[in-house]
């Protein structure tokens, strides 16, 4: 699918941010610890689900969509009939592990894909689940599993990832016992999950902080339904929209607690902006707040912009700083420090008009503030880097074609809909 968009065009309007990609994934995954029925509400109706319910159907799952909420049951699981090709296209296939480890004894599992920004180790999976009697061995297409006898651990995690400290965390849940995560991730999937588990009665210390205490328990089963949180990443793609186009639009529903170090470098670089009252979602637990823009000049920050593990800038916030900086005064360093390949993406900004140097594989410099122009451009094949690129057509006044958009439909869900929905042009261009 292609999408075409005459840039140029002032949003106005309110916008509703949706559900996130990553809570969903960790949730889904989590579901196979419950023998009971999940229901899983608001679930984002986008290509990374897609993938994963497959998955699961494949696997003997019972899946059913009922409008915009997913009903979940397993069944007798049969990893033979796994649907290697879903498979092979998302990343969160490696959370399956903490899962499956209650389901069998020893299973494979196809490697995993999704963005391709480069070294993307899955060690850190490895020596986390080992603390618990798990072996993972590495093959040239799978993840082969074994255990040896489930116990309760307590260890620092090798890498403080989002997805790695989801798998330890439901593998623990199913441990009766105490187990400790160390240099976890407090990041808002990892809370999402964390809330998720707590429903189905299992006891969890110390969401939201880097130390996580997981009481497990000997099995789940139970009836639940749980309301997925909103996702900052979205909101902070309409933001970054606004900004590019100059314009005032509200954004409701943005869960302030993943935004705010977002905000704050925003305002100091000028830009315009209110929040109303904090109020709860649908969860009960995460923080949301309206966010109003309004047309602002901005300029360059003097210190560089990077990521860092929450409550610091959200890594997958970050590159829409590349282009925000495009609309700055001044010079801009984006710092992408977790990933060998993604801002190398952020170079096809260039191509509609910005002026940028890729000083090395995680130094992005933006000189601002400049004039974005219309151009054709094959969408990159990673998430976030392929989303900036949309939002600097939005303000290239004329007419740009950015192709195959598989990587934008994995994380966003009708963006095309809900862009004209602001007064945006973007057309859907079939193959």
């Amino acid at each position: 699918m292609n999408l075409q968009i005459e840039g140029g065009h002032k949003l106005s309007g309110t916008i509703i941010t949706k559900t996130s990609k990553n809570g969903a994934m960790g949730i889904l995954s989590a579901s196979l610890l419950n023998k009971g029925k999940t229901i899983i509400k608001n679930v984002p109706k986008i290509e990374e689900v897609y993938r994963m319910t497959e998955v699961l159907e494949s696997i003997g799952v019972d899946v059913k969509w009922n409008k915009d909420d997913l009903e979940i049951e397993p069944k007798k699981i049969d990893l033979k009939k796994i649907n290697r090709n879903s498979a092979e296209k998302t990343r969160s296939i490696i959370m399956l592990i903490g899962p499956l480890v209650h389901h069998f004894n020893k299973f494979s599992l196809p490697q995993s894909g999704g963005c391709k920004l480069g070294a993307r180790t899955v060690t850190p999976h490895f020596f986390a689940l080992e603390n618990f009697g798990i072996d993972i061995k590495t093959k040239s297409d799978s993840y082969d599993v074994s255990v040896k006898k489930l116990k309760p651990a307590e260890f620092a995690l090798y890498e403080s990832g989002d997805t790695v400290t989801e798998n330890a965390i439901m593998t623990a849940s199913l441990i009766p016992g105490k187990s400790v995560i160390k240099f976890a991730s407090a990041n808002y999937q990892v809370q999402d999950l964390c809330f998720f588990l707590k429903n189905l009665g299992v006891n969890i210390e110390g969401v939201g902080t880097t130390t996580i205490t997981i009481h497990g328990v000997k099995e789940i089963r139970k009836d639940v339904t749980y309301y997925l949180a909103e996702d900052p990443i979205d909101s902070m793609f309409f933001i970054a929209s606004a900004i590019l186009t100059n314009s005032g639009i509200k954004i409701e529903r943005c869960p302030i607690d993943f935004l705010e170090i977002e905000l704050l470098k925003l305002k100091k670089m000028n830009f315009r902006y209110k929040l109303s009252k904090v109020y709860k979602a649908l969860n009960g637990m995460t923080n949301l707040v309206d966010i109003t823009t309004s047309p602002s000049k901005l300029i360059a920050l003097s210190d560089k912009i990077e990521a860092r593990p929450y409550p610091g800038l959200n890594i997958d916030n970050l590159p829409f700083f590349a282009v925000i900086a495009t609309q700055a005064e001044g010079q801009t360093l984006i710092h992408d420090w977790v990933y060998e390949k993604r801002a190398i993406h952020y170079k096809e900004l260039d191509k509609l008009g910005a002026d940028t140097i890729l000083a090395d594989q995680h130094r992005f410099y933006v000189n601002g503030k400049t004039e974005l122009k219309p151009a054709e451009i094959m969408c990159p094949p990673a998430l976030r880097p392929a989303a900036i690129i949309l939002i600097a057509m939005l303000s290239a006044k004329g007419t740009s074609i950015l192709r195959n958009v598989y990587s934008i439909n994995r994380g966003y869900e009708e963006i095309a809909k809900r862009l004209n929905s602001l007064g945006a042009k973007v057309k859907i261009l079939e193959n």
